[in-house]
């Protein structure tokens, strides 16, 4: 068969800007599975130039048939069933853990002891003695490390970061964040491991409380003592495996926190799986000196903001921004401005962060959360906890 006229093969070519690989290693295959391979195979043609091309080595999961399925899904190379074995794999430099939380510690430990970076989903542990023994680990090990608390990734938050350190805001006065979500009132749900204190650590507080609780530090600063009350609602749910026999369901369903910050700004902080029309409402309120800034993950791609003095008095108000703009925080990768981003794309921006720490040796803070973040969320959710438990004000202590 004769060449085609005007075509040009690139086969064996290479690309112009090289990059290394990095070999993953995944474990859990089902939501967050989903949504950090979604993030590696889009992050060579987007993140452009790479500065790392993920390599798809394996994923692990316990059952044999799932996960096996999702390694043909989801292009990986290989599939364990033992996170272990899938440690001694050579060409695995990155471990990605998104088990659930009861799996954080162990293979996140025992990864950074075989000298792989970590990257490990939220809540980094179930409480902060856990997240201590797991911080500790990475230290020694010099290993990078990264929580996934993607919503620091989030353009229009990182927009509204960079506003709070240029000081447009002033001195800041108040913090109000809400987490909200629908999906955990049905008290015929069977039941899953986000239930069961045993393996999840909590609830609403550490599924959701968490991202909230790290976006305060990230905006505002670090608390200095808080008043929580914790609630469940339904204590007993369908077991997954027999709906007639009922089991435990022995997490916080809500919570609502108050909190003052070292720098003096008052806030609070409100989770809950028992609100009905919300779907994934993470809601935050900055109030500073100059002006306010509003933001709604429901609509990531806007910022709410209000400048005192900017406009005539009869036109004062706030003002809604679209963050879609070249020159905002990593909108010169994807669309042309107003073509939206979604959700997903915070995991793109998140890992290719990761990837800079590691191959260029910078540090992932601040922007990105390590192990130490992960940490001191953990000690702010157990203080939390025992305020809701003793019913007294608990002063954070790291």
């Amino acid at each position: 068969m004769s060449e085609e006229v005007g075509f040009t093969s690139m086969a064996g070519a290479k690309a112009e800007h090289d990059a290394p690989e990095i070999g993953i290693g995944l474990l859990g295959y089902a939501f967050m599975g989903k949504a950090h391979t979604n993030a590696f195979k889009k992050i060579p043609y987007i993140m452009y130039p790479p500065v790392a091309v993920p390599r798809l080595v394996a994923i692990c999961g316990r059952n044999e048939d799932a996960v096996k399925e999702a390694a043909r899904r989801y292009g990986y190379e290989g599939y364990y069933t033992d996170w272990r074995k899938m440690l001694e794999n050579d060409a695995i430099q990155v471990f990605d853990n998104g088990g659930p939380n009861n799996a954080h510690a162990e293979p996140s430990i025992a990864a950074a002891q075989a000298g792989k970076h970590v990257f490990c989903e939220k809540p980094l542990a179930r409480t902060a003695q856990e997240a201590r023994s797991m911080l500790d680990a990475v230290e020694k090990a010099g290993v990078k490390h990264m929580v996934a608390f993607n919503y620091r990734f989030v353009p229009a938050i990182v927009q509204a970061r960079k506003l709070i350190e240029s000081g447009q805001l002033g001195r800041i006065y108040h913090w109000r964040a809400v987490y909200l979500q629908e999906w955990g009132m049905d008290p015929t749900m069977p039941t899953s491991w986000r239930f069961q204190k045993d393996v999840a650590g909590s609830g609403a507080l550490g599924d959701l409380g968490a991202h909230i609780i790290d976006l305060a530090r990230f905006l505002v600063g670090e608390p200095k003592k808080l008043m929580g009350m914790t609630q469940n609602w339904i204590s007993q749910r369908p077991s997954g495996s027999d709906p007639n026999t009922m089991v435990p369901s022995d997490v916080d369903d809500g919570f609502v926190t108050t909190v003052e910050f070292e720098n003096g700004a008052l806030g609070t902080l409100e989770a809950s799986r028992f609100c009905q029309g919300r779907k994934n409402y993470n809601s935050f309120e900055i109030n500073g000196e100059h002006g306010s800034i509003v933001f709604n993950l429901e609509r990531l791609n806007e910022l709410n903001v209000f400048w005192a003095g900017d406009d005539p008095k009869e036109t004062r108000g706030f003002h809604n921004a679209l963050i879609s703009e070249g020159f905002h925080p990593y909108w010169s990768n994807w669309w042309p401005h107003g073509h939206m981003i979604g959700w997903e794309h915070s995991f793109v921006h998140e890992f290719h962060h990761f990837f800079d720490a590691i191959v260029n040796k910078k540090d992932v803070a601040p922007y990105g959360a390590t192990f130490v973040d992960g940490y001191r969320n953990a000690v702010i959710c157990d203080a939390i906890v025992e305020s809701a438990r003793s019913g007294r004000m608990v002063d954070i202590t790291y």
